[in-house]
This record gives structure tokens, C-alpha cells and sequence, in this order.
């Protein structure tokens, strides 16, 4: 066969360092196509983008020619560069040092979507915590609490 084929989605989830409020409601509508633009940029697509104060969540497209390692390395540093540089009084910014990532099939990608949109209705009734700790009980994947979030 001449010519490789995949679909590969990822549910990507990672949180501010100590999951400090610093993605406000100011921010958000600027630092999501952000986010879009560099994936893009790296030959991935987004599919959604969302999140609130602590956290995002990303849905992602992504080519065989990049691991989803190094996906979210892009997406994390070159946000955190560009938050720094366009918006002097977030220094403090970062994000956590770790990452979630859930794999989606294509049946999955509306209610997926739809999650990540209603993200701010979600966290009334739920903590990042909580949410992240589900996400990693539903795809049986193991963890130690005490490491969960550093």
C-alpha cells in the first residue's frame, strides 16, 4: 500500500501548576484558538477546546508523524510562552508539569464535544480533581492519589 492511513483522537486534559485560577473568563476566549493555532501549526487538528479558571480540555486530531507526547509538549510551551508575552501580569502562568490523555473513537467525538463545550456547568457541581480521577477510573487507568497531582 503506497499510502499510511490513521485516526487518532485524544481527550487531553492538564491543569495550571497547582491548579491556580489564572485562566479567566477574559482569557479563555483568546488562549483557546490560541491553542487551535498551534495545533495547526504541527499538523494536528482540534476539535474542541474548553476548560474553566484551572484547567483545559482538548480534543485532538492527531498525525501519524508526531507522538502524542510531544503533541502536548508544543501545545503546553507554546501557550505558556505566548500567555506570558501578551499578557505581562500573568508571569506566575504555567501549566502542570503532567498531562491526561483519553483516546476517542469516532463514534464519541459529539459527546466528547459537548463535554469540553460545557465545561463552566460541569465544574459547578464538580472539582478539577474529582473530574480527573473519573476520567482515570473510567479508562482503567492505574494511579497512586498521593501522585495524582503532585
Amino acid at each position: 500500500m503506497p499510502h499510511s492511513f490513521s485516526s487518532s483522537l485524544f481527550h487531553v486534559v492538564f491543569s495550571t501548576k497547582e491548579r491556580r485560577k489564572l485562566i479567566t473568563e477574559e482569557l479563555q476566549p483568546r488562549l483557546w484558538p490560541y491553542l487551535g493555532g498551534i495545533a495547526r501549526e504541527n499538523d494536528m487538528k482540534t476539535l474542541a477546546v474548553g476548560g474553566i479558571y484551572n484547567h483545559i480540555h482538548i480534543l485532538l486530531s492527531m498525525p501519524a508523524t508526531i507522538t502524542l507526547a510531544k503533541a502536548v509538549q508544543l501545545i503546553k510551551g507554546g501557550s505558556s510562552k505566548w500567555v506570558h508575552d501578551t499578557f505581562p501580569g500573568l508571569q506566575i502562568f504555567e501549566w502542570q508539569e503532567g498531562y491526561g490523555a483519553f483516546s476517542v473513537s469516532i463514534s464519541g467525538v459529539p459527546d466528547t464535544i459537548k463535554y469540553i463545550e460545557n465545561q463552566a456547568e460541569h465544574h459547578q457541581t464538580t472539582s478539577f480533581e474529582d473530574e480527573f480521577i473519573a476520567f482515570l477510573e473510567r479508562h482503567n487507568i492505574p494511579f497512586d492519589p498521593r501522585y495524582v497531582f503532585g
